[in-house]
């Protein structure tokens, strides 16, 4: 049994296996609805979430198993000061696999090294966010039928978005894909990926400012928030909050068949009006996430 904690730990052919699996449920959700039947997921969220947590939830109870939630620090132990490490081996003793949030970057890390059961890495403060890339490769597989020879524009919090170093670090690996960095200069990519990742791997990336001036050459554009949480100055976060809105304005130039994801929650990065559009795939994205973690379970608990 195997946990995930950060998404360079699966190879290319894991994550083709799992999204084979996960075209499987898609089209015979019956043959999996019993697989995890007896099997309790206990969902340790010590820091707000609805998608993550109720789609670990959906995934579970999908696969025929149960569910053990706590959905906030202050109804846990942690409110007492229990350790990550301490908390890790006691739900060891309850449920079969755990799916952890946390503020702290490492946690879900620690708790790995303690439990005796898997641990899925559910977000650990600008770190990692692993389930969600998957669900973002699996939208970007579903719609584009292909992972390589592609475009990908990343508009945004590129700084502190921890799905932005995740996606890029999971795209880097397939062939012929080039990155298109749209940020305020104040929110750029972090060094360590472009040089560890970007550079590293030889792959062709460019920065911009100008998200309109770019549209034209996007496959995908992985929109994001700019997320007050991870700001330590209410003064610019209010400045750069609205650096991109995603208006029809901005499409007007922008591919047929452009794909347009966001991890969500949406505040205003994306106009409403665009969600009639074809090419919004942000609330495909949400069942995508729910069928890869029904994938993710099946393979960590070794039902697969």
């Amino acid at each position: 049994m195997r946990s995930l904690i950060d998404i360079q730990e699966l190879s290319t052919a894991e994550i083709d296996e799992l999204l084979k699996i996960a075209q499987d449920i898609i089209n015979n959700p019956a043959k999996y609805s019993e697989m995890c039947k007896g099997k309790k997921l206990a969902t340790l969220f010590f820091e707000p979430s609805t998608r993550t947590r109720l789609s670990f939830e959906a995934a579970m109870y999908e696969l025929g198993g149960n569910v053990l939630s706590v959905s906030s620090a202050e109804s846990s132990s942690a409110a007492k000061g229990e350790s990550v490490a301490d908390t890790a081996k006691t739900i060891s003793n309850y449920a079969d696999i755990i799916a952890m949030r946390h503020p702290k970057e490492g946690a879900p890390l620690v708790a790995s090294m303690n439990a005796t059961i898997p641990v899925i890495n559910a977000g650990d403060g600008g770190h990692n966010h692993p389930t969600q890339t998957l669900a973002d490769l699996c939208t970007i597989y579903c719609e584009k039928g292909r992972l390589d020879n592609m475009t990908v524009g990343l508009c945004g919090d590129l700084k502190f978005g921890r799905t932005v170093h995740s996606l890029i670090a999971a795209m880097a690996r397939y062939e012929n894909v080039k990155f298109v960095l749209i940020s305020p200069v104040e929110l750029k990519v972090p060094s360590y990926v472009k040089k560890d990742i970007l550079k590293q791997k030889n792959i062709e990336y460019v920065q911009t400012t100008e998200l309109e001036e770019v549209m034209p050459e996007l496959d995908v554009l992985y929109m994001t928030r700019v997320q007050k949480e991870r700001f330590f100055n209410e003064e610019d976060y209010l400045r750069l909050k609205d650096s991109y809105i995603l208006t029809p304005e901005k499409l007007k130039n922008a591919k047929p068949d452009l794909s347009i994801l966001h991890p969500l929650p949406r505040v205003n990065e994306i106009a409403v009006a665009i969600d009639d559009d074809p090419r919004a795939c942000y609330f495909k994205q949400v069942y995508y996430g729910k069928i890869m973690r029904m994938s993710l379970i099946l393979k960590a608990l070794e039902v697969l």
